[in-house]
């Protein structure tokens, strides 16, 4: 099933891979689909899967050369305190979070930089490790730099070449920004779901790839 044929209120499982590893599956709303994309919803609270890493590290600060062949285990959790809304636009390298507090609503905006496959209910996310933070004043600054230098020519990230491909999108991303356009034009700041949208079931366990 492509993006564009998902219904609103349709639930996706959404995979999130690091250096090759599942790190985390939990369920997503869908609230728009089309060409361009497909816009979701993350309920503050909502059941997921995460993987149970040593003693309790980022999976960012762990050599791949010491995750083991199987992947980490996933125990059950919960997704934290805010909400999201994600746009993630056909055909680019990033998406786009608008982050909701509890009792304050809209609070800034997360781009994060990947690339994605979708596989029928399932939205595979391989993340690309630099990010950026973008403030209700539009004000953005980079995110892991310094550990996305450090994993720059690394067999299971990107060569440095994808390196420069990967920062263009976010330079791309910076652009958009300053000049206030979509996504960043107010449009959606004072998003709330459906009211009828209970919060969605944990899913299966995934299933590795």
């Amino acid at each position: 099933m492509r993006p564009a044929d998902h219904v609103p209120g349709r639930v996706l499982r959404w995979r999130f891979h690091f250096g090759g590893q599942l790190t985390s599956c939990l369920p997503m709303r869908v609230v728009e689909s089309g060409p361009d994309g497909l816009l979701l919803w993350l309920a503050a609270g909502s059941p997921l899967w995460k993987a149970e890493l040593p003693g309790g590290r980022h999976i960012r600060d762990i050599p791949p050369e010491s995750h083991p062949a199987g992947g980490y285990p996933l125990v059950p959790g919960e997704w934290d305190a805010v909400s999201a809304l994600i746009h993630q636009p056909a055909g680019r390298p990033y998406a786009v979070w608008w982050i909701f507090e509890p009792g304050t609503g809209f609070s800034h905006w997360y781009v994060n930089l990947e690339h994605r496959e979708y596989r029928g209910e399932e939205v595979d996310v391989h993340d690309l490790e630099l990010d950026l933070e973008v403030d209700a004043e539009r004000r953005w600054r980079w995110k892991d730099e310094e550990s996305f230098a450090a994993k720059t020519g690394h067999p299971a990230y990107w060569s440095a070449a994808e390196a420069r491909a990967i920062r263009a999108g976010g330079e791309a991303v910076a652009r958009l920004v300053e000049a206030g356009a979509f996504p960043f034009d107010g449009t959606h700041r004072d998003f709330a779901p459906p009211a009828d949208w209970p919060l969605p079931e944990r899913p299966a366990r995934p299933v590795r790839p």
